[in-house]
């Protein structure tokens, strides 16, 4: 027996104690615009309430994602809100994030391509990372003027180490899935093409194991390891607002799209 549905550009496929879902805007970046930060939180809300599945790999086709669609009407229309409007439009994706750490079963991500920006936010959000040989993470945030935010940073701390996610929040570079494997962001590195596949056998060994003791492990670690991720994160959006307001950031926008260095002043 098998089941499935769709959530916007997101498909799901649930069949043998896993659960595969695929974002797919039919484009070569994928990128999250706010239709489909919606839909992944929607796909985690339903699949809370599905007791047949012990594994969820969530993956992206033809890449996973290049991270917030800027040029989204959901996401400008953010930007020009009004300020209170603003704080509550904002929670969107880290209320997506924290409902995909919610889930009881086993989540894994197959990464293909890159997995930038908010896209990296939410893979961490999930249990296990397989990558593409190829396939590159990167956090633009900060060289474009703003915070990291989507409740990301405890949870990369908490994989990488405090020298390591300082590396990679701050610096905002490229690392290559090995790299990010021997950091403890990805937990195996496969030929590119081949992230699926791999991210379907540890699938498959999580849905040939009793669901009552994944479940109550998986829920109980991350309890542990994420207890005090709140606290340290609630100011992410105010602060990502905070940093928009900047000429710095301002200046950065102005300096990627005119392909030159910024020049930076600290306002």
């Amino acid at each position: 027996m098998s089941e499935s549905f769709e959530i916007g550009p997101v498909s799901v496929v649930i069949e043998d104690r896993i659960a595969v879902a695929t974002l797919r805007r039919g484009d070569r970046l994928n990128a999250l615009s706010v239709e489909a930060i919606e839909a992944l939180r929607d796909v985690a809300y339903r699949m809370r309430e599905d007791f047949t599945s012990n594994a969820i790999v969530l993956t992206g086709d033809p890449v996973f994602s290049a991270g917030a669609d800027l040029s989204d009407p959901g996401h400008q229309a953010r930007r020009s809100a009004p300020l209170l409007q603003k704080r509550e439009l904002l929670r969107l994706a880290p209320t997506t994030c924290a409902a995909w750490e919610a889930l009881d079963q086993l989540t894994i991500v197959a990464i293909e391509g890159f997995c930038l920006g908010g896209a990296l936010a939410l893979a961490v959000s999930c249990d296990f990372r397989i990558a593409g040989r190829g396939a590159h993470v990167r956090l633009p945030e900060i060289p474009l003027g703003w915070n990291l935010n989507w409740n990301a940073q405890p949870r990369i701390l908490n994989l990488v180490g405090p020298s390591r996610a300082k590396q990679l929040i701050i610096f905002g570079e490229r690392v290559y899935a090995e790299e990010a494997c021997r950091w403890g962001l990805i937990d195996e590195v496969t030929e590119d093409g081949e992230a699926l596949a791999c991210a379907m056998k540890w699938a498959r060994k999580a849905a040939a194991l009793p669901p009552l003791g994944v479940r109550m492990s998986k829920r109980t670690i991350t309890e542990q390891a994420t207890a005090l991720n709140r606290l340290t994160c609630h100011m992410d959006n105010d602060q990502y607002i905070l940093t928009s307001m900047t000429e710095d950031h301002q200046e950065a926008m102005a300096a990627f799209f005119e392909k030159r260095k910024p020049v930076f002043k600290g306002r």
